[in-house]
């Protein structure tokens, strides 16, 4: 019996051991697992931060995106509106310039009809004094 015992002691001894070394590799198992938890947890924060700062940056972009929408139909207005003048411009320019050309017409018209009263007049003087 006593031999008995010692077998049963050894036995559970042995078995004490494999459970402890079981045991050991758990707990190196356990806080490997925890170490990667923490990096995958510290990975996961840093992209929630990434992802922070994209949305922040996605939404300065779109109010940036708006402004410029509203500055190129702005421009696209003003152009128009431009436009409009440059032809109304230059409609008035072409009707000023025939109005020039009608002008420099009547005065060149109008110094034919001077020239021709002088010569009148100088051919009458002359007769005047030839003949008196």
């Amino acid at each position: 019996m006593a031999m008995d015992s010692e077998q049963k002691l050894d036995e559970l001894a042995r078995k004490l051991g494999v459970q402890e070394a079981e045991l050991k590799r758990g707990v190196e198992r356990a806080e490997l697992a925890e170490k990667k938890l923490k990096s995958i947890e510290d990975e996961l924060t840093t992209v929630g931060d990434q992802m922070k700062q994209l949305e922040k940056s996605a939404e300065k972009a779109l109010d940036r995106e708006e402004k410029l929408v509203d500055k190129i139909l702005s421009l696209q207005s003003k152009y128009k509106v431009t436009e409009a003048k440059f032809e109304y411009g230059e409609m008035n320019i072409g009707k000023l310039n025939q109005r020039i050309d009608d002008i420099e017409d009547e005065i060149y018209r109008e110094k034919l009809k001077v020239k021709k009263c002088s010569d009148e007049l100088e051919d009458t003087f002359d007769d005047m004094i030839a003949n008196y």
